[in-house]
């Protein structure tokens, strides 16, 4: 790695060093097409950041496939040396974030799960408008969340979405007829 955040080929390899199966390594990439057509029309954000972000958000699924990988995965982060705000971006990105309850519900180590820089809310927001490896709508993860009792997280992504999508200039459910429901990535 000759810079100090992977390109897209980088953090492929590390996924699958980390031992992420091929469906996880899918879903990043599809995470990466949602979050890179979002920074095409939201001035501001770090591009480098939020696309190795987005392709490495789900490293930690390496380990486990609870709630616990957001936290594994930002450890996996550090340990690689890579700067700490990605680090952040992939402790942060469930859903719009964790509040403290949560934390303390799950069981997480003490800490800010709710995404808060620019960069933290595009991955995070990418990741909940894409299922598996398709790209849905932000009322897929709302009904999900309703359907699980986790109202308040419900209502953070509802919050998350149009914060984003008065950004963006309008309602991010478009990037499906955007890209498609199966965009063209790297690693199919």
């Amino acid at each position: 790695m000759s810079r100090d955040l992977p390109d897209e080929a980088e953090c492929i390899g590390m996924l699958y060093d980390a031992g992420c199966k091929r469906r996880v390594v899918v879903h990043c990439c599809t995470v990466k097409a949602v979050a890179e057509e979002i920074i095409r029309n939201i001035k501001g954000a770090d591009g480098r950041l939020v696309l190795a972000g987005a392709m490495l958000h789900d490293i930690g699924r390496s380990v486990d496939n609870s709630i616990m990988h957001a936290s594994i995965g930002s450890d996996i982060i550090r340990k690689l040396g890579l700067p700490a705000a990605l680090s952040e971006i992939v402790r942060k990105h469930t859903g719009a974030g964790l509040d403290d309850d949560d934390v303390r519900e799950f069981g997480l180590p003490p800490g800010d799960y709710i995404p808060r820089t620019l960069e933290e809310k595009i991955v995070a927001h990418a990741d909940n408008l894409v299922s598996d490896d398709r790209v849905v709508g932000h009322m897929h993860s709302v009904e999900k969340l309703r359907a699980k009792g986790a109202v308040r997280g419900a209502e953070r992504v509802e919050r998350l979405h149009w914060e984003l999508s008065g950004l963006y200039g309008m309602d991010l459910d478009v990037i499906q007829d955007i890209i498609g429901e199966h965009p063209r990535i790297a690693a199919s």
